[in-house]
């Protein structure tokens, strides 16, 4: 093992003692923590997935080794634990490892375990809860930190994503290990609660003290997304280096800002040509669901805005068709659908409708309750602008968009309902709608000044209702 990976002495000294007996299980358990802060995988170890292997070897039942596995597994999103028997098997056996350890595992430990637990149940925005709980403690476990932030994200709950950073802050020394990946995920916090200069800040701190901080970076993209700086945005994909050396696993998403900044300027052809040759190869590759909802995304986006994008949809819902009735985010569930909905799968649509229905009828959880809230009634409005009603689309989105938050994401990932929206009142044949879609690009352009996207909206509209 490296030498600068923590041993069961460095993790006491530190205030968080953990509970196995083999020091190179403690070292890897730091080696994953590592990678999962800074979102890269470690060569030297076969990235995030070899380590894991690695620690599970190490020590079999060491609960945190349990609890940081199973908790890469839940919280990626593409596994769930009603679905995947292997995955429920475990978490029952973490959850049986921490009861029959009794006495031998820390009270810290323990409520890492019940956390997880909750998430595996649906019950996500109480698991965050139990993670406070360690945090107000232990403000410098990175794992609660991690897990709780991640959440807040799938939540949608944007204070929540800064304040819980900004809670643990002044426990942070510079000396501590991970220090820099602090500020970086502070800085995303900072930038979904439209603390944009702010946000700037605190990503360009954790890039000086780690050119490899992915968090940081991402936050960069989203900043200039969101204050209208593509330009800025595409020069620094273009001539900085750091950048992509420092995307790790994050690569692909930050592709896709890269797309969205041509797609703003209009410059369709390098927005599909990134598609192409970044967003669509990297999410094959990782088949993580943050990269499989990009991916529908941008094609999406590119879509509406009148683009030929040919057969694409066909390779994306191949990606797509396995995850018909996960229902773990509902965020998830409305990218999924437009795969379906790109690719005229009809039979995919009405099989993931109908298990939306009974999802809704027979599930329970955090995402049971925003789907009957809010997911059923966007799921519902993109079938109708997919079967050209989009009256009907307009009226099942526009009384939810305050709403949208709920499903999670980030700001610059759920404008693609905003967006969604002003196309379809421009297309509906209601005059009301019309005169909703150019109050909507109003609204867009205080909200967004410097986006020509909007300009180009609001010429579309004007066109389209001269009569």
């Amino acid at each position: 093992m490296h030498s600068q990976w923590r041993s069961a002495q460095d993790w006491k000294d530190q205030g968080l003692p953990l509970s196995t007996a083999s020091n190179e299980a403690c070292k890897l358990y730091d080696a994953i923590l590592t990678q999962y802060a800074g979102w890269y995988d470690e060569e030297s170890f076969g990235g995030m997935e070899g380590t894991l292997e690695k620690l599970k070897a190490a020590d079999p039942d060491f609960v945190m080794g349990q609890v940081v596995a199973n908790g890469l597994e839940l919280l990626g999103t593409g596994r769930n634990t009603k679905l995947d028997a292997a995955l429920r098997d475990d978490v029952s056996r973490m959850v049986e490892l921490a009861q029959n350890t009794g006495k031998d595992i820390s009270a810290r430990e323990r409520k890492h375990v019940d956390a997880l637990d909750i998430w595996a149940k649906g019950d996500t925005a109480r698991a965050c809860l139990e993670w406070e709980d360690i945090l107000t403690e232990f403000p410098n476990d990175v794992l609660a930190l991690k897990f709780a932030h991640d959440t807040y994200f799938y939540l949608g709950y944007s204070a929540q994503i800064r304040d819980s950073i900004a809670r643990v802050l002044p426990h942070w020394k510079p000396t501590m290990p991970l220090y820099g990946y602090i500020h970086g995920m502070h800085s995303f916090g900072l930038e979904e609660t439209n603390l944009y200069p702010e946000a700037e800040a605190a990503a360009r701190k954790a890039l000086s003290i780690n050119p490899r901080d992915a968090w940081a970076t991402h936050t960069l993209c989203h900043v200039m997304e969101m204050m209208g700086r593509q330009h800025e945005g595409i020069h620094m994909m273009q001539t900085t280096t750091q950048y992509w050396e420092s995307c790790g696993m994050l690569a692909c998403h930050n592709h896709w800002h890269w797309a969205l900044y041509y797609l703003e300027i209009g410059d369709y052809e390098s927005a599909l040509s990134i598609f192409d040759k970044e967003v669509t190869v990297r999410a094959a590759n990782s088949g993580a669901m943050l990269d499989v909802v990009d991916v529908c995304s941008l094609l999406f986006r590119l879509q509406i805005e009148g683009v030929d994008i040919g057969q694409r949809w066909d390779k994306v819902y191949d990606v797509c068709k396995s995850h018909l009735h996960d229902h773990v985010l509902a965020f998830n569930d409305m990218h999924i659908l437009i795969s379906c909905l790109g690719a005229g799968q009809k039979e995919a649509v009405a099989e993931m409708m109908t298990s939306i229905q009974n999802f809704i009828k027979e599930g329970q959880g955090t995402n049971r309750d925003v789907m009957a809230n809010v997911g059923e009634a966007l799921l519902k409005a993109f079938i109708s602008y997919s079967d050209d009603d989009f009256a009907a689309a307009v009226d099942l989105v526009n009384p939810v968009r305050y709403k949208v938050v709920e499903i999670g994401g980030s700001n610059a990932q759920r404008d693609l309902v905003n967006l969604f929206l002003i196309q379809a009142a421009i297309k509906s044949p209601k005059k009301e709608h019309h005169r909703l879609a150019r109050a909507l690009l109003n609204e867009r352009k205080v909200w967004k000044p410097n986006a020509p996207m909007t300009d180009r909206l609001m010429a579309k509209a004007i066109e389209a209702h001269a009569d």
